[in-house]
């Protein structure tokens, strides 16, 4: 979820953006990581999508959501779209077809996010059990087709529906029917977050091609393993992809923002009103010359809620967040911050994960990218195969962790939660393969079985 900043602060220079973007810097001994991840409501009854309306509907899971925890509620027009847990950091949230999603906190450990993910669902599953609500982990909603699909009450979100089909054919389908996990982590200053943005782009395609979990759409088989993947290849292309200029000598905090100016702003928020500005100029709120806002000028929260409208394969805040991975069950979202964690947070892991990419050319990376929602680890980079890159990249997250030393009760470092990947690396068929097999053998070539084997 993209939580709207709320800082009236007027921007008076490009300079002013670039210090924002600055400001998450913050010593090693400081560094967090977060996860977010999208779980896509159902009635167990039916298989039918959960609208937001009604006793049974998404509103409802969300009041019994605020009822069980006491967190702050989010309304938009009077609807409640949100929970803030007023202790700090977490967030439970809507995305535009219901998908509901938990924005967690910053942690000092992957042990603290796999506790807050275990209660998380321990919760959600309470309340949605007596609404005979289930939880979805795939990466694409596999069986109702767009018209299907409810509309959640987020004026953000309409904004950008009717903004998407001008700028590619898929967007409608990436807001409405994919769910993902992602995970934050921080930089400790400009050089250290370009070493990591760096390996994380090169990196994302082999990501999503461990974590490919969508091989289904309208109730067949896509085509693809990761649908999800490939229905961004094909949205909005002027704030999607792997930044090839992020590669170029150069790059730094000054060249992000110039990047992200040139993006087309979806809206400015003024007290509680979403004003749609879609396909305007930030430059031109940055110099009060908005023509559906005259006079209007940039604020801090104009910024960052830019900031959050932009969706490229690694996206840089004041942390970076790694965008490339379908969601899957529990296993696999506690897996994604471990994976990261260790290439990122140990400085000999960080330097080897950045010689594994350093000799690929940007169209290399771009092929990559290309085929790894088709192809999996199958997919190529540099003459060697994705499964490869991985095994590689997990023997270099696991050697950080181990270094880094952080244990749980039980005495055990972090990189108990890479098992999943390694099983997959191990065995060279990513989760959409297998669903694939089920698809065409026990499953009969029909979808709804998988309503009851791919859930959280």
């Amino acid at each position: 979820m993209a939580r709207d900043v709320v800082d009236a602060e007027i921007v008076e220079s490009r300079d002013d953006l670039v210090a924002w973007l600055e400001a998450g810097c913050k010593p090693a001994d400081a560094f967090r990581v977060g996860v977010e991840h999208e779980k896509i409501p159902f009635y167990k009854p039916d298989l039918t999508p959960v609208p937001y309306e009604g006793r049974r509907g998404v509103g409802a899971l969300l009041e019994g959501m605020r009822g069980r925890l006491g967190w702050e509620g989010i309304e938009d027009d009077g609807k409640l779209i949100g929970l803030l847990d007023p202790r700090g950091g977490a967030a439970i949230s809507l995305e535009p077809g219901g998908q509901f999603e938990l924005s967690g906190a910053a942690l000092a450990t992957v042990h603290e996010v796999a506790g807050e993910l275990d209660a998380h669902l321990r919760h959600a599953h309470a309340v949605a059990d007596g609404l005979g609500i289930g939880f979805l982990a795939l990466g694409v909603s596999p069986k109702w087709s767009l018209a299907e699909t409810p509309a959640m009450p987020k004026s953000r979100y309409r904004i950008m529906a009717r903004y998407m089909p001008r700028v590619g054919t898929r967007g409608l389908d990436m807001m409405f029917r994919t769910a993902t996990v992602q995970a934050n982590l921080d930089f400790s200053d400009e050089a250290d977050m370009v070493a990591k943005l760096r390996v994380g782009l090169a990196l994302q395609p082999v990501i999503t091609a461990l974590f490919a979990n969508s091989p289904f759409i309208d109730g067949a088989s896509s085509g693809f393993l990761s649908e999800r993947s490939e229905i961004w290849r094909r949205t909005d292309g002027a704030r999607t992809g792997m930044l090839p200029f992020a590669f170029e000598p150069g790059m730094g905090f000054e060249r992000y923002v110039d990047y992200a100016l040139d993006v087309p702003l979806y809206f400015v928020k003024r007290g509680a009103i979403y004003h749609d500005v879609a396909g305007a100029s930030f430059r031109d709120l940055l110099a009060g010359r908005l023509a559906a806002l005259p006079g209007e000028r940039a604020t801090i929260s104009d910024w960052a809620n830019h900031l959050s409208t932009i969706f490229p394969e690694v996206r840089l805040k004041r942390y970076l967040e790694m965008r490339g991975a379908d969601v899957g069950p529990a296993e696999r979202v506690r897996a994604l911050p471990a994976l990261m964690v260790g290439l990122y947070y140990d400085r000999q892991a960080l330097a080897a994960a950045g010689d594994l990419v350093a000799g690929w050319s940007a169209a290399e990376r771009q092929s990559l990218r290309d085929e790894a929602p088709r192809l999996g680890l199958a997919a190529r980079v540099a003459g060697r195969e994705a499964r490869a890159v991985a095994r590689e990249a997990l023997a270099i997250a696991r050697g950080g962790l181990a270094r880094r030393a952080r244990r749980d009760a039980e005495g055990r470092d972090e990189s108990i939660y890479l098992a999943p990947l390694d099983e997959i690396v191990a065995d060279g068929r990513v989760p959409a393969q297998r669903w694939i097999d089920r698809f065409d053998g026990a499953w009969g070539r029909r979808v709804e079985p998988a309503f009851d084997e791919a859930i959280m």
